[in-house]
């Protein structure tokens, strides 16, 4: 089933205006923990038509997701963020600006912004792959999970998050089989090495999402133009160009034919 962000997607980009939502209302949910908050987002961007700008980390594990949008579908998508991070019992704080002034568009980090990934045409090998996520209290606990998890199923580790107060995420992608019991194996080596805090398992994310998670330099594929190969057994001489006369001075001639229908 189309969610109302991917209908929403489609019209922004064929108007070209994507990147344009300075006009917008905006919306922001914050949470404890950086699985919850992108489990957060992930459930605002499928229950409205918003576009998630991104995350924004201030450090003792706070994170906040921002959406851009109309006013009722901002209003509906944080209202859905809200009860989603209250599920996890990590919801912080929420807040909805129908007309933000302008001057914070300029200044706070609250207007459409892209990865550079997405800014020179990049791909990734992991697209459209399930997302787990393990977060851990300590950073050897997290390493100690991220190879439990990748002994235990078949998926890559995509990159790791860290938001201050000793937390620590890592992001693997596969498919959802290989995800759900790789978390798990994750989960269990997490506690017993340290601190497990969070999990989180997103079957579908949607494109946006993708734009907004941190992604490891070796997964970055570069765009490169192709090359044919061309096999020149003899230099081509230059040919000198002719200039060719205006026709349109030309005289022009026209014979007139008789038909005798006798």
């Amino acid at each position: 089933m189309e969610t109302f962000n991917q209908r929403s997607m489609s019209t922004m980009h064929s108007s070209g205006q994507f990147d344009d939502l300075k006009d917008t209302a905006l919306g922001l949910v914050s949470t404890l923990s950086f699985p919850a908050i992108v489990g957060t987002a992930d459930m605002m961007l499928k229950s409205a038509g918003v576009h998630l700008v991104g995350y924004e980390k201030i450090g003792s594990g706070h994170c906040t997701a921002i959406v851009r949008g109309g006013i009722a579908d901002v209003r509906l998508a944080v209202e859905s963020g809200v009860q989603t991070a209250e599920q996890f019992g990590q919801l912080v704080s929420s807040l909805v600006i129908p007309r933000p002034y302008p001057n914070l568009d300029i200044v706070l980090p609250i207007t459409a912004r892209f990865t550079k990934l997405m800014e020179e045409g990049n791909s990734s090998r992991l697209s459209n792959q399930a997302i787990g996520l393990v977060e851990t209290r300590g950073f050897p606990a997290m390493v100690g999970a991220c190879d439990a998890m990748l002994k235990a199923a078949d998926v890559h580790l995509a990159a790791y998050e860290k938001i201050g107060a000793g937390l620590c995420t890592a992001i693997i992608r596969g498919s959802v089989a290989n995800v759900a019991v790789a978390v798990e194996a994750g989960m269990f080596e997490a506690e017993r090495i340290g601190e497990l805090n969070a999990v989180m398992v997103i079957p579908r994310p949607l494109d946006e999402m993708e734009q907004t998670l941190p992604l490891a330099s070796c997964w970055i594929e570069e765009n490169q133009p192709l090359n044919l190969p061309v096999n020149i057994k003899e230099q081509v001489a230059e040919i000198e160009m002719l200039r060719l006369p205006d026709l349109t001075k030309l005289p022009t001639k026209v014979a007139e034919e008789l038909w005798n229908d006798e």
